[in-house]
Order: structure tokens, then sequence, then C-alpha cells
């Protein structure tokens, strides 16, 4: 690790070998805690490169503790985070909403690490069991449309980093690969990611795969779908700009979409929002999400996704899909 530590301080890149050595040697408990520490800090300071990050990824897939999901058309929706916004769990509620409209949702997710609340924090709060059995995984799959997928039980590989990640409190690369190590490999991904750049890398990465993809910035620094101003999209097949009129909505205040202070107040704007009782801004913010994901998976336009979301929502046929999540649970 001093020969890394000392190339990277030198600004000098790893090759994609390299980088994914040194995940699999901090897997593999070669690096004491100070170490990983300073590995981390370096990335805090310069960006990742395509080769490096491509090499983390790999690493992490090889490691992880694998779900066959493969029977379902599944879509994953996964913000970075790190976007320093302290929004309530869009991403989350968006995944119920989805679900709700038919669209199978394997859902990755951690505790917050730069942010109050997490995926794993809220969905925990509501009496979601964290499993990585198949059996079980499928079953929620067949009943609710969704499954969760907490993502320190599919890798181990991370037990060593998580500790330091908690202590750093600050987001680290870790957070761009988040959403690129689902462990169930879903055939459809929306991802939201926290700067232009990382939109960029992320479309290069998965153009080398068989992913169908969209991936989403907004443009004053949401690592989602805001409704505060435009959205750049890349797709498999093109890019774009999505505005709030895409959807048929108003432009929204960042205040409008902000989160609880605390995981209690953050559980209760989720149930609020996904009860159909949340404000205009919240239910359309959450619409605005799903609705790409369901266009994501069926090709549709955003616009006639919004409106299934919104279906799928005010029905209360998301909240279903908690409901039977919480039962399966038990």
């Amino acid at each position: 690790m001093k020969n890394i530590l000392n190339r990277l301080i030198n600004h000098e890149q790893l090759s994609k070998e390299e980088a994914k050595n040194v995940l699999v040697n901090i897997s593999s408990g070669n690096y004491n805690p100070s170490q990983i520490s300073a590995f981390l800090t370096v990335y805090m300071m310069r960006s990742v490169s395509i080769d490096e990050l491509s090499g983390f990824r790999e690493a992490l897939l090889d490691l992880c503790v694998r779900v066959d999901l493969s029977d379902y058309n599944t879509i994953d929706l996964c913000g970075t985070g790190g976007d320093g916004k302290d929004t309530f769990n869009i991403s989350t509620l968006a995944s119920f909403v989805a679900a709700g409209a038919g669209i199978k949702v394997a859902k990755h997710g951690n505790y917050g690490v730069s942010s109050i609340s997490g995926s794993s924090n809220v969905m925990e709060k509501l009496g979601v069991k964290f499993s990585n059995d198949n059996d079980f995984l499928k079953k929620s799959m067949e009943q609710a449309g969704i499954c969760i997928l907490h993502a320190p039980l599919f890798h181990p590989a991370m037990k060593n980093v998580g500790p330091i990640r908690k202590e750093l409190a600050v987001k680290t690369f870790f957070n761009m690969l988040g959403p690129m190590v689902n462990p169930a490999f879903p055939q459809n991904q929306l991802v939201g990611v926290f700067n232009l750049e990382l939109a960029r890398m992320y479309a290069y990465l998965y153009q080398n795969t068989n992913i169908n993809f969209t991936i989403l910035h907004s443009l004053d620094g949401y690592d989602e779908i805001s409704l505060t101003g435009p959205t750049k999209t890349i797709t498999n097949s093109m890019e774009g700009m999505l505005k709030p009129e895409d959807f048929g909505v108003r432009q929204l205040l960042q205040s409008e979409i902000e989160g609880g202070k605390t995981i209690d107040e953050s559980a209760d704007i989720f149930m609020n929002v996904l009860s159909g009782k949340g404000s205009e801004a919240q239910s359309n913010v959450v619409c605005a999400n799903a609705a790409m994901a369901i266009a994501t998976v069926t090709g549709c336009t955003p616009l006639e996704g919004f409106d299934q979301a919104k279906e799928s929502l005010l029905s209360g046929k998301g909240l279903a899909a908690l409901k039977k999540l919480q039962e399966l649970s038990r």
C-alpha cells in the first residue's frame, strides 16, 4: 500500500488491474485502517479515473454475494448520494411507486453516510427485513414487486471500509460505486449522480455492458430529478434535458423537497408521501423519478410514465407494495 499511496500522492493514476487488486486486498484485511483512510482521502482531492472506477467496480462485483432475479425484468433506482442536498428519500419512495405501477424493482441501498437517513435507515425503521436469502427475495419480488438489497449483506468485502466511511462521514468513491454494484445485476438501471463528470463516466462504463440505463443529474446539483430546474439525462441511445414542464408540473423550490432532521422524521415523511398525504411538491418529485424508471423499462414517454406513477401513488398501489414487504418481513 505504501507504494500505491506514494504514487497517488504524486498524481499518478492506477491501472484497472491495480485498482481492482487494491479493493481485493482491502477486503482481505491486508491493509490497516489508517492506510484505507489515506487511500479514500486521496480520491476526495482528485477525480477517480475511468480505469480506476472500472477496476473498483469489477472487484466488488467479483466479490459480492450474487442473487438471481433474472426471471424478472428488474430495475434499480439508485442515486450516488453525496450531493449534500439532504432531500427526503426520493429514490426509495419512487421505487415503491414504480413497483405499484407494475415495474419489478431490485432496490440496492445502504445506511446514510453523508446524509442523515439513507434508504436502509428508513426501510429498517419501517420494519422491512434485510436478507440475502434468494427465496425470500424472490418471494418479495413475486408478491410485492420489489425487494430490498441491503448492501452490507451482499458486499462482505466492504466490512473493513464501513466503519472508516462512517467516521469520515463525507462522500468517497464508494458513493460513486453504490449504484454500479447491485448484486442482482438488474437488466435496467436508473442512476442519479452528483455531477456531470460522473454522469459521463457512468455513461462510458455502462455503454460497455448490456444494461438498459438512464443516468440523471439535476444541473443545480441533485443526484436525481429534483424539479428545481433542468435535469441532464443520458441513455443508451441519446442525451437530453428534462424540465418540470415535461412532466406537466411546475418548477419547485429547494426548500420544498428537504428531508427530515432525524431518521424518525424521515420515516414519517416517507409514510406520509407514500400514503398520498404528502405535499404537491413531494408527490410530484417522487412521481417524476418513478416516471423515468417506468420510461426506462417500458419505453414510454416521461409524461406517460408520470401519469402511471401518479396513478400508482394516489390509488395506494405503491403503499400496498410496502405493506406486503412489511408482512413478508414478520
